[in-house]
């Protein structure tokens, strides 16, 4: 069982992703970005002293409230004599991959990711492309309010960023590298932009690396992101490949997320492949390479039990560590090993240079396995058989930790007595969003069902919003 919320320190403003929330609304209202932005750079300057004025890059989505709160963001950084620099519409790899290697202290990302487009949030780099700990954004958060308390105005007038379409270019030509001396040109590919950062990018990086590219969802309008569409409906992709033509027919799908840090994809087919697939071929082309570390693959406590299996039949060990990518990276590094991820699509390699889960980079690292081994995704992943899986979500009007409500764990240890060793509950919080999220997987569908409505209910009697 799983019951209590994410490690780290219990804080007001970052979640396991930055800090999210309603754009225009605390903490995302502009004083407050514009405090944000002050107490980074106050951290920044410090950590540069007299030398020289510190230098952030940030880049954003294409929400309609990504432009202004990067600005207000760049204003606060600038009361603190920090240099503020755009990438433009980027992804959030993008900027932790341009952030390590143009000599920049922070990277920011401005983007909240798979949520709707009234969300928005802020989520940092550190100069070595690594995402904070929650140490130190815990002492951000606290000079944060120390910066709020004190009060403070923001510009009258917001100063517009240039964009420096040169690190727009870098990034491109550092993803087309990674999968140098492989011929991917046979390959074809339906993929889904989800009208968020890879809307541009996408089909740059495809045509740097000779695959046959058909794009959908690359006409953001500022509200369109993520809706209906990218790596929260794979299901879309997936149906347009099945009922293809012969003519028309895809080597695969791929549909990213808003801002462009994940992919899920699709045979051809027609079958949708998450990251649990991924993982699967991916560890075992780096195992026969010498690349898998320890002969190990982190994942989460998401992760269907069917890739457990199917990885200990390859001869390899799989870790879990919380949701969040931030966290199968700290067991990673704990761990030594060189390949790690979420069933949403979040995938880590550490073999190369990359720092943080990348769709594009994924993408790649996919098609390059099926060119070098000649098999379609469908066989590349034939053996993973799959638990029957669900998860609800309850809406919830406050997070308090689920093992210190006698109703909510007594539900999950009635589910766990049932299911028994055919199956698993994992309930926890949304880093993101005021839910709480109840996943059952069992090889009896019905017991799993039965599972999930038990404690969702139980849950949404004790928690529940109104």
């Amino acid at each position: 069982m799983s019951a209590k919320g994410e490690p780290g320190k219990t804080r007001q403003l970052f979640g396991t992703d930055g800090i999210r929330g309603v754009a225009g609304e605390f903490p995302l209202n502009e004083s407050t970005v514009f405090d944000i932005g002050r107490a980074l750079g106050a951290r920044l300057s410090a950590s540069t002293g007299t030398r020289r004025a510190a230098r952030v890059l940030i880049g954003q989505d294409t929400r309609e409230s990504s432009q202004w709160i990067a600005e207000a963001l760049a204003a606060g950084l600038r009361s603190k004599q920090v240099e503020a620099h755009s990438a433009g519409v980027v992804t959030t790899p993008g900027v932790a991959y341009l952030a390590r290697t143009r000599g920049f202290e922070a990277g920011v990302v401005i983007s909240a990711s798979h949520n709707p487009w009234h969300d928005n949030g802020i989520k940092v780099f550190g100069a070595d492309g690594y995402k904070l700990s929650d140490a130190v954004e815990h002492e951000i958060e606290r000079e944060i309010f120390q910066h709020i308390a004190e009060g403070s105005t923001p510009p009258a007038r917001r100063q517009a960023l240039e964009v420096n379409e040169a690190l727009h270019s870098s990034y491109v030509e550092w993803l087309a590298a990674q999968v140098s001396g492989t011929d991917l040109g046979g390959l074809k590919a339906l993929i889904d932009c989800a009208h968020g950062a890879t809307s541009q990018l996408a089909g740059e990086v495809m045509r740097a690396v000779g695959v046959e590219a058909v794009l959908m969802n690359t006409a953001p309008d500022g509200r369109n992101i993520n809706d209906g569409c990218g790596a929260l409906h794979p299901e879309i992709v997936a149906k347009a490949i099945g009922e293809a033509s012969a003519f028309e027919h895809y080597d695969l799908g791929i549909s990213f997320d808003g801002d462009g840090d994940r992919a899920l994809f699709s045979d051809a087919r027609g079958r949708v492949v998450n990251g649990d697939g991924v993982l699967l071929l991916c560890a075992r082309v780096m195992l026969a390479a010498g690349k898998l570390r320890n002969a190990t693959v982190v994942a989460t406590t998401m992760s269907n039990m069917g890739l457990e299996a199917a990885l200990r039949h390859s001869g390899i060990q799989m870790l879990r560590a919380p949701v969040g990518d931030k966290y199968v990276l700290e067991e990673m590094v704990r761990s030594g090993a060189t390949l790690g991820g979420e069933q949403s699509g979040h995938i880590i390699y550490r073999d190369g240079d990359s720092t943080t889960g990348d769709g594009l980079l994924t993408a790649l690292r996919v098609m390059q396995v099926m060119a070098t081994s000649g098999k379609s995704l469908a066989e590349l992943v034939g053996d993973l058989k799959v638990f029957p899986q669900t998860i609800k979500n309850v809406r919830v009007r406050e997070k308090r930790p689920l093992d210190q409500i006698a109703a909510v764990a007594s539900a999950i240890k009635r589910a766990e007595l049932e299911l028994g060793e055919e199956g698993r509950v994992v309930v926890r919080y949304s880093g993101t969003e005021p839910l709480a999220r109840v996943m059952v997987e069992a090889a009896d569908e019905a017991k799993m069902r039965a599972s999930a409505d038990a404690i969702a209910g139980v849950i949404q009697r004790e928690l529940g919003a109104q």
